[in-house]
């Protein structure tokens, strides 16, 4: 059973192995246990370096892509740029009503400190609700990310293998690189970035949206 062989995987002394791989070896590593796997990506800045990661090394692999609908149209242009350049295997999932029609429900985008309830509601409905839809139709067993442990609080204290709320082996690739190498790795491999993005749900960079956190 596969439950039973990935419950059995020594996580501490995989990721202690792991730590001195490259991401690309991380990913064969991943593709390696033979089950079910997705990527995912938000397009949001240096997303290409992922992308490309994967696509090298495992072009198949789906990558869900949980569009909000509120992005602006510089991380849509270059989404297409990259989407046409790498060529992912591109799994697009969308709320299930508009951003126009949640507005005229909601008053607009709900802040996090004015109104914490509405705010979780209208970060279920445009991020959270996709990804389970995502998780549901394509049945993962193993999530490669593209998280790093500087962005946030919360993801200092996980490591290149975790484990979701879900059950799910959450692979990481680039957990260790820090900004210089994500940078680094877009000017070498000529990938576009858009300059401007937009993530609804959240209120600044390092604060997390629930994806990771919640299940």
């Amino acid at each position: 059973m596969f439950i039973d062989k990935i419950m059995d995987l020594d996580l501490d002394t995989l990721n202690a192995t792991l730590r001195n791989s490259s991401a690309e070896e991380i990913i064969r590593w991943a593709v390696s246990l033979n089950e079910p796997v997705m990527a995912s990506t938000s397009f949001s800045p240096n997303a290409g370096v992922m992308l490309k990661l994967v696509t090298d090394v495992a072009p198949e692999m789906p990558v869900v892509w949980a569009d909000s609908g509120y992005n602006v149209p510089d991380a849509y242009r270059v989404a297409e740029q990259l989407i046409k350049l790498l060529k992912p295997n591109i799994k697009p999932y969308v709320p299930l009503i508009t951003a126009e029609h949640r507005n005229a429900i909601m008053g607009g985008i709900p802040h996090p400190d004015d109104n914490p309830d509405l705010h979780r509601e209208f970060t279920r409905q445009v991020k959270l609700e996709p990804f389970d839809r995502a998780f549901t139709e394509l049945a993962p067993k193993i999530w490669v990310t593209g998280i790093r442990k500087e962005e946030t609080a919360f993801r200092q204290n996980l490591d290149i293998l975790s484990w979701d709320g879900r059950g799910i082996l959450k692979v990481a690739p680039i957990f260790y690189w820090s900004e210089a190498d994500v940078l680094a790795y877009m000017s070498e491999h000529k990938l576009p970035s858009c300059k401007h993005y937009f993530d609804p749900t959240k209120v600044a960079e390092n604060r997390e949206c629930g994806l990771h956190t919640s299940a």
